[in-house]
């Protein structure tokens, strides 16, 4: 394949994003953040900020349009359903990256980068990180210095732009990651056995330089992409540090990603956080993803917060070994089950993500979710469709009368939602139901799980959840 022209400076975002006045909220911020992030017995635990929380260390624009996020959520679900449809592969696009050179002596540790060759590399689709992800912080380095990042679900590699950006980086809170700057840094050679990793990881091959140095390429279903090295150094937490971290140094990372320096993946595969710091913690993890007006959180190891949780089965799957099935069993509003066939529920596979804006449901399902939520609403007036949201009254929800909808999965958990979860306000004057239909892969996504505390407890393949899990 071709390669693309190489870019000799940064380019800017897709959309140009501007971070909002924080006077007035600083003394908010401060006191929902409290001690975090910190590690005890429980496990490690990081505060965690809705994308367009004026507390987010990476905010998205509060006037960002609804239509934009509506937009970037059906780019990430395609892919996600294009994913674990076996028979139809993404189709692949070729980028380029000027490759690493090798340091003095041919040590695989070298920092320093040159222009003398380039290599191309096809790039799957992946899923879009757009604007539905949540943000939190991580360490990298020594010594140690902090990152906005976007947490992911759906994703497996961690990475973050690495200077000098060879090629071109999107706009970002504060400084790049310098690897020349970190006495623990290293790029992982092309026979390391986690270079072999990144195809599962990524979903796309691994390439090597001419200086032996591992290329991971990680791409998005928006057209957002990270191409660089993969490396090694110590991830931190507040005071609690991890060595021999193994993540992604992009030096071309382009696309819609607000303005966080990189992604945490929290999938199930050897190169995710979760695994990489099993070993210490344990194989499961929990959040909170909070509303823009709170702040929520995301612990890694067992967190005990005092709440009953219902668990369900993770489901087993061939499809994607690294996202997370389970099984949706049925559905009322108000109290009454829906009218539809309870094998209707099962007709397609169900994955939970913290990544997907709306919940997608199998389209007999989410037509008579719509039939009962609108007439358990007949009071409210009717305004026309919006985008993917076909059910949608005038007003905004906290104006409106809402039945609560109650989601049952297999094993007997349950999740009863209230009317944030069930309404989303797409304008001043419009508000829809939070659900969309589907043919392929039916989502639990993250307006439903909002404020709710949801443990991925892979060590005993269950998910669970608990109400009021932020407070």
């Amino acid at each position: 394949m071709g390669s693309l022209p190489l870019l000799a400076a940064c380019c800017s975002l897709l959309l140009t994003v501007a971070a909002p006045a924080r006077d007035s909220t600083t003394s908010v911020c401060a006191s929902q953040i409290g001690d975090f992030p910190h590690r005890n017995s429980s496990g490690l635990h990081l505060t965690l900020h809705h994308p367009q929380s004026p507390c987010s260390p990476a905010p998205l624009p509060s006037d960002l349009p609804f239509s934009t996020v509506l937009t970037h959520d059906d780019a990430r679900v395609a892919h996600l359903a294009s994913r674990l449809a076996a028979s139809d592969p993404p189709s692949r696009r070729p980028t380029s990256l000027r490759k690493q050179k090798k340091a003095a002596g041919g040590a695989s540790g070298g920092h320093h980068l040159d222009d003398d060759s380039l290599a191309s590399v096809p790039l799957s689709p992946g899923t879009s990180v757009g604007v539905g992800n949540y943000v939190t912080q991580l360490g990298l380095g020594t010594p140690s210095t902090s990152y906005a990042m976007v947490v992911d679900t759906g994703s497996s590699l961690t990475w973050l732009q690495c200077s000098p950006c060879v090629v071109s980086c999107h706009r970002q809170v504060g400084p790049l990651f310098d690897p020349r700057a970190s006495s623990t840094y290293a790029s992982v050679r092309c026979s390391a056995s986690q270079c072999d990793e990144l195809q599962a990881a990524t979903l796309n091959p691994s390439a090597c330089s001419a200086s032996n140095v591992c290329i991971y390429q990680a791409s998005y279903g928006d057209s957002s992409f990270s191409v660089g090295s993969l490396s090694t150094d110590t991830v931190s937490f507040g005071s609690t540090r991890y060595p021999s971290f193994y993540y992604g140094c992009g030096q071309d990372n382009e696309g819609l990603f607000g303005r966080s320096a990189g992604l945490i993946g929290l999938a199930r595969n050897k190169l995710s956080l979760l695994y990489q710091l099993a070993p210490s913690l344990g194989y499961s993890f929990s959040y909170c993803l909070p509303t823009a007006a709170s702040t929520g959180y995301l612990s890694i190891g067992p967190y005990n917060t005092g709440h009953y949780y219902s668990y369900t089965p993770m489901a087993s799957s061939s499809l994607d070994a690294s996202l997370y099935f389970i099984t949706l069993s049925g559905m009322s509003v108000g109290g009454s089950p829906l009218a539809v066939s309870p094998s209707e529920y099962s007709s397609l596979p169900t994955i939970i993500d913290s990544g997907t804006v709306i919940t997608r449901l199998p389209t007999a399902v989410h037509t008579a979710l719509s039939k009962a939520v609108a007439q358990a609403m007949a009071g409210a007036q009717r305004a026309p469709a919006f985008s993917i949201l076909d059910t949608c009254f005038e007003g905004q929800a906290s104006q409106l009368r809402v039945p609560t909808v109650a989601m049952a999965f297999a094993g007997g958990a349950s999740m009863k939602l209230t009317t944030r979860n069930v309404l989303i306000d797409v304008d001043d004057s419009t508000t829809c139901l939070a659900f969309a239909p589907t043919d392929s892969t039916a989502i639990i996504g993250n307006t439903q799980q909002q404020t709710f505390s949801v443990i991925y407890d892979v060590a005993q393949s269950r998910i669970g959840f608990s109400a009021g899990g932020c407070s």
